[in-house]
């Protein structure tokens, strides 16, 4: 017999219920012990990282070292952390750190994106628990050879979509699994133009390397380049496709979490793409991306949009979140379901209802109906706060590398249509765009042999 959508609801709510408080207590107490100090290293000391490196000092863990290319980064850091890092050894090669700090527990990493799967995977294999920021990997290959290794790696992973944490996250998932705004068909995730390079070529020439910065380390498996000053390091990597993939590879991981999850969406089957200043170096000046998935299950078919460096989704998707707040919110992540709206925010931390029958949105803790909703999802400290937790014997994380890196291949998948410059069909399981042998150097990349695998 088919499931119905109240037996659907009913089973949602069965499976989730036993876990509402169990992530609220740390793991020790959880225990009936007294939580063990954490010995945690971080890689890439940029700005990042720094909240992550105030969060472990603040719950009495120890910092036992601190690496960068950029010996500058490293020291901005000590002086911004004083004495929670007063004892840290100092690191300029992840492989040196991870060769004679045998005794950290777990590493925190947050380099730019291309060196994400090279370090995650040394990190693992050296049996080190590990926080990687979002994305997870630089290409789809990337992250499906990371997930394949977090399912029988003996470590904790969690990935950086912070947004995870939340309780309007989780409160936004039990309204969509008991149904509250019926069949949700379209949701459309929105980032304005960011100060990185979009729409460019690289610049001619090249600058004096500082002093700091080990430049070729930098690179790392990247093609080498000449060093620009202000173009690559630090801070406007994101936008050069050598290193990062834009505002899509950036923001994929927040703004499509919550729906991902709570639609149980797989892969793409296909995928249109419009924009301008697309072909270069560096992401799209412009674009919309348009990610279709089939019907799965008893879940209709649904299109996910997501739309930046100006592209805005149609004045009639968002006449009613103008009407609620007097303008369009700058980012967004708004569900279109049959019966009702879900804004949740780029980051899926805001949960804003509005069923059909309201004028206007409406804070979800603050609507009568979605009230009737029980809370069946465990709420959390902080993003942090669970992976610590779950490192010490608490509950399994909730973004674990599995989940990040499959948000990761879905907005990546986008970023392989964006770099052929046009639509695509996406066979998501093998990783192909069937018929289009030309994108395999999209999907995985060849690494510079001097830092690539040994």
């Amino acid at each position: 017999m088919k499931p119905t959508a109240a037996s659907n609801r009913r089973s949602f709510l069965q499976n989730t219920a036993a876990a509402a408080s169990t992530l609220i207590l740390p793991s020790g107490l959880l225990r009936g012990q007294a939580a063990r100090q954490l010995n945690v290293g971080f890689i890439g000391m940029g700005g990042q990282i720094q909240g992550h490196v105030s969060k472990i000092v603040q719950l009495g863990h120890h910092v036992g070292a601190l690496c960068d290319v950029d010996s500058a980064q490293i020291e901005n850091s000590k002086k911004r952390h004083g004495a929670g890092v007063a004892d840290a050894a100092v690191y300029r090669d992840y492989r040196v750190l991870l060769e004679k700090e045998k005794s950290l527990d777990a590493i925190v990493i947050a380099t730019p994106d291309h060196w994400h799967a090279p370090i995650c995977r040394a990190v693992m294999n050296a049996g080190k628990h590990v926080y990687c920021e979002k994305p997870l990997t630089h290409t789809i290959a990337e992250a499906r050879e990371l997930r394949e290794m977090s399912r029988t790696a003996k470590v904790i992973t969690q990935t950086g979509n912070q947004g995870s944490a939340s309780p309007n996250l989780r409160r936004s998932m039990e309204l969509i699994g008991a149904g509250f705004f019926g069949a949700i068909s379209d949701i459309h995730v929105w980032h304005p133009t960011h100060s990185w390079p979009s729409g460019d070529e690289r610049p001619a020439g090249n600058d004096p390397i500082p002093a700091t910065l080990d430049w070729d380390f930098w690179l790392g498996i990247a093609p080498e380049r000449a060093y620009k000053t202000g173009i690559y390091h630090p801070a406007k990597w994101r936008g050069w496709y050598d290193f990062g993939n834009g505002s899509l590879g950036d923001f994929c991981c927040h703004g499509f979490n919550m729906p991902v999850r709570a639609l149980n969406l797989d892969y793409p089957t296909r995928i249109e793409i419009s924009g301008t200043g697309m072909g270069k170096e560096s992401f799209a000046a412009a674009c919309t991306v348009h990610f279709h998935f089939a019907a799965r299950g008893d879940r209709g078919p649904v299109r996910l949009h997501f739309y930046t460096g100006g592209d805005l989704p149609p004045a009639d998707v968002t006449a009613s979140l103008i009407a609620t707040f007097g303008s369009l919110p700058r980012t967004g992540c708004l569900l279109i379901g049959e019966q009702g709206q879900l804004q949740s925010g780029l980051w899926n931390s805001d949960c804003y209802v509005k069923l059909n029958s309201d004028a206007k949105f409406t804070g979800a803790d603050n609507h009568p109906a979605a009230k009737q909703v029980p809370i069946s999802l465990p709420r959390v400290k902080g993003h942090i706060d669970e992976w610590v937790d779950a490192i010490q014997g608490g509950p399994k994380v909730f973004a674990d590398f599995d989940l990040g890196g499959h948000l990761t291949e879905i907005g990546l998948s986008g970023i392989v249509a964006l770099r052929l410059q046009k639509s695509i069909d996406w066979d998501g399981p093998n990783m192909k765009v069937p018929g289009m042998p030309e994108a395999d150097k999209f999907i995985r990349k060849t690494e510079r042999a001097k830092y690539g695998r040994q």
